[in-house]
């Protein structure tokens, strides 16, 4: 049973409350202070406080959130798909409403006193579904035939032994082991086996795989020979790409460089061909200038082409189904008079909700936050999570290298203690780092394989921080989102050591995978954690940027669905690949 829900914006304006009791305390007010204050923000999530559990959603397109209260002893299963519907329901109702809030000329706050009504039926309508779920669910006695007395019964041994002959696991007719052979049975079976052994052909030597000879492990000893300098220093400095490394600031801050611009005279229409060709995503709404008011149904086949257009950027479809509906809502009752009228119209409406949604939130100034934790005498920690062969471990070395051309000390914790060659992948990564950086102040903690992830990263950080390390960053195993015992293992690794920053790694490549990967990782990490306030995912890293062209969608998706921003990009395979996200550069690209 609900104890309360409410609709707010993300400034603190409550568009709109139902209290269906009195409230000890302001569980409200404790959601707001202690975690969407400190940025530990999600999707949907939950949180407690005293005796009562929140969970919320945002409508990051309109900066709206929607939270819900109810006692900690009560479980709602239900409340996840509440959530979502009334979200639905109100922004489909009040989009308009909402965004004359932050009109300085509008003088008069708008009323949501009518969505009280639509909300019970949403409510009782996701109940009788959930009730009817249940009761579908419940168990239903077995038959007599699925129980093991029955199978004890002449009929059931029966039919087990015709199970188990047409499986091949016994063969029908066989002679049976207490049944005695005749002396010309048991004649013919010598004389068989005779000609089988007589056939065999003697044992040959083999070298077994792994097994090295003499003068083979001589050939591949390179301890004690010189080492090519010339050749190993040219290897070393291919590693690293001139042309792509970042620029100093005036602090002597080393900063990555923005993701490049693939075309400068980008242009959303092309002005010579306006009028023949019309290109880019404005051609989906040509038919519409012919100086009429825009409506639901003029805006229908254009949004529909629009959703499409977005799904081949890679954008997850539930995405821009959004995207789609918060746009084609701010053309409605609109007058277009021109060509060029309608084209700044898109544009600008388009523009603004894919801003909301790219432009960071919380800090993504991560030298600052470095310095901040130095400050109270201990290192910094990064964890590195995602799926199997997005990059971890490469990008986690050149975010290593940025690091170095700060002047930081780094520790890497191998944390990875499934994949075989993980720990001397790191041990090469180090190698190369201090070879090519004049700050040669990085080390790596290793305890082998088969070890406990979570307690290998807390001696990592307990030697870090007697060490006088800055930073302790922690390379994890790649888990799919759906292995249940590595998820496991990945929450006791966060719940144990609560890193500064969690980093999910992903690729560019993926559209709607992308939203199944966040959710379900920060759902493990939810219920898993056995915590009150679990962490979730801070902050993204996206792998493969120079594969996709302009099919930059997942970026999108990734933030949206999380609400964390995409603090670096990964361009290459050197280590100074390494660039931060331009949003007018993906803008532009979707709209292209």
């Amino acid at each position: 049973m609900l104890d309360q829900f409410t609709i707010a914006t993300k400034g603190g304006v409550v568009l709109w409350s139902k209290g269906y009791t009195d409230i000890s305390g302001t569980p409200v007010d404790s959601l707001i202070r202690d975690v969407l204050i400190q940025n530990t923000r999600a999707s949907s999530t939950k949180y407690h406080s005293g005796p009562y559990s929140v969970q919320w959603t945002f409508a990051n397109e309109l900066n709206v959130i929607f939270v819900a209260v109810y006692q900690k002893i009560l479980q709602l299963p239900y409340l996840e798909e509440l959530l979502r519907l009334v979200k639905r329901h109100f922004v489909a109702r009040f989009a308009q409403e909402i965004k004359e809030l932050v009109d300085p000329d509008n003088a008069e706050f708008p009323s949501f006193d009518a969505f009280d009504e639509e909300f019970e039926q949403v409510w009782r309508a996701v109940e009788e579904r959930y009730e009817k779920e249940k009761k579908e669910m419940k168990s239903v006695p077995r038959k007599f035939e699925n129980t093991k007395k029955f199978q004890s019964t002449a009929k059931g041994a029966k039919l087990e032994l015709e199970e188990l002959a047409q499986a091949g696991e016994m063969e029908i007719g066989r002679k049976q082991p207490g049944k005695m052979r005749t002396w010309n049975e048991r004649k013919k079976a010598g004389e068989e086996d005779g000609k089988k052994k007589g056939k065999k052909k003697g044992k040959e030597n083999r070298v077994w795989e792994g097994k090295m000879t003499k003068e083979a492990m001589q050939e591949l000893d390179f301890s004690g020979k010189k080492a090519d300098t010339e050749n190993d220093s040219a290897r070393v400095a291919a590693l690293v790409d001139e042309s792509s490394k970042g620029v100093r600031t005036k602090d002597g801050v080393y900063e990555v460089a923005d993701v490049a611009e693939r075309s400068s005279d980008f242009q959303l229409l092309d002005e010579e061909g306006e009028q023949d060709t019309p290109k880019g995503i404005f051609g989906m709404f040509k038919s519409l200038t012919s100086g009429r008011v825009l409506s639901k149904e003029l805006l229908s086949e254009p949004m529909a082409r629009m959703r499409e257009h977005l799904a081949t950027k890679n954008v997850a479809t539930d995405i821009a189904d959004e995207i789609c509906q918060t746009v084609a809502q701010s053309l409605v009752g609109v007058r277009i008079g021109g060509l060029q009228n309608i084209r700044k119209l898109i544009e600008q409406s388009m523009e603004t909700a894919l801003t909301r949604i790219l432009t960071p939130v919380s800090s993504t100034d991560i030298i600052r936050d470095i310095d901040n934790a130095n400050s109270n005498g201990r290192p910094y920690t990064m964890a590195f999570v995602g799926v199997n062969g997005v990059g971890k471990s490469t990008n986690l070395s050149k975010v290593c290298y940025w690091l170095l051309q700060n002047n930081k000390r780094v520790l890497i914790a191998a944390c990875d203690t499934f994949r075989s060659g993980a720990v001397e992948q790191l041990r090469v990564h180090v190698r190369n780092l201090r070879a090519l950086s004049e700050n040669q102040s990085v080390e790596i903690f290793e305890r082998g394989y088969g070890k406990d992830s979570a307690g290998i990263a807390r001696d990592a950080i307990s030697f870090g921080a007697s060490n006088g390390f800055d930073v302790v960053l922690i390379d994890t195993a790649g888990r799919m989102q759906d292995n249940e015992p590595l998820m496991r293992a990945l929450s006791k690794l966060v719940s144990v050591n609560s890193p500064d920053k969690i980093l999910f790694v992903g690729e560019a490549l993926v559209g709607n995978e992308a939203v199944d990967q966040l959710q379900k990782f920060n759902q493990a990490m939810r219920d898993f954690s056995g915590q009150s306030r679990p962490r979730q995912i801070d902050g993204i890293i996206l792998t493969k940027f120079d594969t996709i062209d302009d099919r930059v969608g997942a970026a999108l998706s990734m933030t949206y669905i999380t609400g964390q921003p995409i603090v670096f990009v990964g361009t290459g395979q050197t280590y100074t690949d390494l660039r931060k996200m331009n949003v007018s550069h993906v803008i532009h690209a979707l709209l292209r």
